[in-house]
């Protein structure tokens, strides 16, 4: 996936928030999950609890160290019949996901599972915005019948597709994985119906405005679900699993630092790595920050103290210049449709 295509990346943003445009995502991961093991397996892997959910849905979670509750990946669960989960991990942690699921599956002695990385098998075309399923409709309308966290097998022009209405925009859309062989076919199929294409800029920018976290910044090493306010992403309630004692722990004490949304006047953003201060005091870290397409001025996310409060006022020390910013809700920005 480029940078952007020619017509750059605020067209393409401002396709995605009100028209409709694709993303290959093929650098995301698929590991195949098997055999009738498979669910205890990931329940005991992962955070969120499957049992919420059933056959025909998706789910997102957390793979957490066992030591610490660090964030090892984000990851959504595609459930794509009673015995076959795709498990979709970022790219450079799949082996990671693939070594825990070996791990927990010994633990539990399960030997009826199989846990395959196929992602060198398969292409993940992402289709996000308001006019996302009005485009696929020239394109499937069985693509477009797959509703928000379901997931479908679905035969588009003699191929067999998986299409999950999941995405990181926070627009509505679907994500598509295709064999290789037939993905270009596929792309050229979409792009055709008048879906443009959008690259890495518009999804970071997207996804930051949808106050989506992205692994490395506001999810990795010494950071935990509940720092970063995702732990309607944990099941407490489902038994044990990969980090749960320290992740319990850190909830019992309560949080240091929790993950808040600042913006800031004018155009110039804020960049990641910069100081969040307080009366002159270092309080926090820019992990994520940009300039908002949509709202035409700067946004960031940050790990601040948990006593800063929405609306509170801070400064953001940007290569030596003080940035007035306001705490704020996330999403910056909402569905357009």
């Amino acid at each position: 996936m480029p940078l952007s295509y020619p017509d750059g990346t605020l067209a393409e943003h401002h396709a995605c928030r009100h028209d409709a445009v694709v993303f290959d995502v093929s650098h995301l991961g698929t590991v195949r999950v098997s055999g009738p093991d498979a669910f205890e397996v990931l329940q005991r892997a992962f955070t969120n609890d499957l049992g919420r959910i059933e056959p025909g849905r998706a789910q997102y979670t957390h793979l957490l160290d066992r030591s610490d509750a660090s964030v090892l990946d984000d990851i959504i669960i595609w459930w794509v019949d009673d015995e076959r989960f795709d498990v979709m991990p970022n790219a450079s942690n799949t082996q990671r996901v693939t070594d825990a699921l070996a791990e927990e599956s010994t633990a539990a002695g399960a030997g009826a599972v199989h846990a395959i990385d196929v992602t060198d098998t398969r292409a993940i075309l992402a289709v996000q915005g308001p006019r996302a399923r009005e485009r696929l409709a020239a394109v499937s309308a069985d693509i477009v019948a797959v509703e928000r966290f379901s997931v479908a097998a679905v035969e588009w022009g003699g191929v067999d597709l998986i299409v999950a209405g999941t995405g990181y925009t926070g627009e509505d859309g679907v994500e598509i994985s295709v064999p290789v062989g037939s993905a270009a076919d596929l792309w050229n199929a979409i792009v055709d119906a008048g879906v443009k294409p959008a690259g890495l800029g518009a999804r970071d920018t997207l996804r930051l405005e949808a106050g989506l976290p992205l692994h490395g910044h506001e999810l990795g090493e010494g950071i935990t679900s509940l720092q970063a306010r995702l732990g309607w992403a944990v099941s407490w309630t489902k038994g044990e699993f990969r980090g749960r004692s320290p992740l319990e722990a850190e909830k019992d004490a309560g949080v240091t630092r929790i993950l808040r949304g600042l913006a800031t006047e004018g155009r110039r953003p804020p960049r990641e790595g910069a100081p969040v201060k307080r009366d002159g005091l270092e309080i926090g870290i820019v992990t994520s920050g940009n300039y908002s397409p949509e709202l035409g001025h700067g946004i960031a996310l940050a790990f601040l103290p948990p006593d800063i409060a929405i609306g509170d006022a801070v400064v953001i020390d940007v290569r030596g210049t003080d940035l007035p910013a306001v705490v704020t809700a996330t999403p910056f920005v909402t569905r357009s449709n």
